[in-house]
């Protein structure tokens, strides 16, 4: 019998992305991973995935690439955010299974989004869209201090940074305004959102098809960034809080014109109540998807791969426990050598998952995006304190030795 297709445009590097193509082949698809450079991707050559070279930024070469697979296309989906529109106009133009690309693009462009928010009175910070550090510091001063600056389509909190001065909201526009292709996390950008701080803990809110899977809580480390060191899942949370989070997640996709798909919905607890950060038109990243399965029974890239080739959605065994996350980053200066450890996080009890996820060689510097992150243990129990302690505990198992590259040893010798 001739394969149906799961044609996936770009992907993550690590996480996810692997997870799609595993998903697309327990449902009988044949997954093919569309890029610019497939060699970007390690798991594609190591799990056998077939690959095209293709313009991934046109729709009319995603569909071109598609005319050539020798077989029907059941689906076409993405792991990025960057290419979810894409992928979306092609399934639209094929006639398949899809999210809105015009809602998609307006989502992700975080000053459309928070107009459309505002507009449709969901809880957000107050925010000013900006296109240089002179306007970014004035923007800074008119919304209030400290505030954040992040990038108008960015993820993963890169180039994102709080402010504590006008002074540092002017450079923080800078560094992002600046970066152009030479940061290839970073698309080039021409705007800067410049928004109040919404102090409190975070949330995001996992949906699919707009409808809530649970809360997950969110840990962060230290400012001024925004990197995520980990995630419990579900959130240990008051009921009539977890309501209040999941209805305003919902009202934002409403807003937003998002309802078929995967949502990531991020919030901060404040004493005022939720407040909306920002809306992701795609699944969770993290490993969070992980997390829901090890916790609820629900493979959500399945149910997910499923709708986008219009197939049923796979049987879901229940299940009601709780998972845990926490990531490795490097604290000390310098290139990585290696992480010791992995055999005894992985015998920890209640650890299900260990991976390293960047090679030796990597630079290791200040936390500033998910990219710093060298890898990853999750744990399952049968609730979250368990799970977190299990997870925290295959951490600590982890060690990660550095070395010195003679360039900075000199420099701190001549210092």
């Amino acid at each position: 019998m001739t394969a149906r297709w799961l044609v996936l445009v770009e992907s993550n590097t690590t996480g996810s992305g692997r997870l799609f193509c595993a998903a697309a082949r327990q449902l009988g698809l044949r997954p093919v991973l569309l890029a610019r450079d497939p060699g970007r991707y390690r798991y594609a050559a190591a799990d056998g995935i077939d690959t095209r070279v293709t313009d991934t930024a046109d729709p009319a070469a995603v569909l071109a690439a598609c005319a050539w697979l020798d077989g029907p296309v059941a689906g076409v989906t993405s792991s990025s955010e960057y290419f979810i529109a894409t992928a979306a106009e092609a399934a639209r133009a094929l006639g398949l299974p899809h999210a809105d690309p015009d809602s998609v693009r307006a989502c992700r462009d975080k000053g459309r989004q928070r107009a459309r928010l505002a507009a449709a009175g969901v809880p957000s910070p107050a925010s000013t869209v900006v296109t240089s550090p002179r306007a970014a510091a004035a923007a800074a001063l008119s919304t209030g201090l400290p505030c954040v600056v992040k990038p108008v389509t960015g993820s993963g909190s890169v180039g994102v940074r709080l402010c504590a001065t006008a002074a540092e909201a002017a450079v923080a526009a800078d560094a992002v305004l600046g970066h152009g292709d030479a940061v290839p996390s970073l698309p080039r950008q021409d705007a800067v959102l410049v928004e109040a701080y919404a102090d409190g803990p975070e949330y995001s809110v996992e949906l699919l098809h707009g409808t809530p899977l649970g809360v997950t809580r969110k840990y962060l480390g230290p400012a001024p960034y925004f990197v995520e060191i980990g995630h419990d899942f579900p959130a240990p949370l008051p009921d009539g809080d977890r309501v209040l989070l999941e209805r305003t997640a919902v009202a934002a996709l409403a807003a937003l014109g998002l309802g078929w798909g995967a949502a990531h919905v991020e919030l901060r607890l404040t004493p005022a109540g939720p407040v909306l950060i920002e809306v992701n038109p795609r699944l969770a990243g993290g490993m969070i998807p992980q997390l829901i399965s090890e916790a609820r029974g629900l493979d959500v890239i399945a149910q997910l791969i499923a709708a986008t080739a219009g197939q049923p959605a796979p049987a879901v065994t229940g299940r009601n426990a709780a998972a845990a996350i926490r990531f490795l980053v490097g604290t000390e200066p310098g290139q990585l050598a290696e992480v010791s450890g992995v055999p005894a996080a992985r015998a920890v009890d209640g650890v299900v998952d260990v991976q390293l996820t960047r090679p030796p060689g990597t630079a290791i510097g200040p936390q500033r995006s998910f990219s710093d992150r060298l890898g990853y243990v999750i744990a399952a129990a049968d609730n979250v304190p368990a799970a977190a302690r299990a997870a925290e505990a295959g951490l600590r198992a982890l060690t990660v030795l550095t070395v010195r590259p003679a360039a900075l040893l000199s420099t701190e010798q001549s210092s």
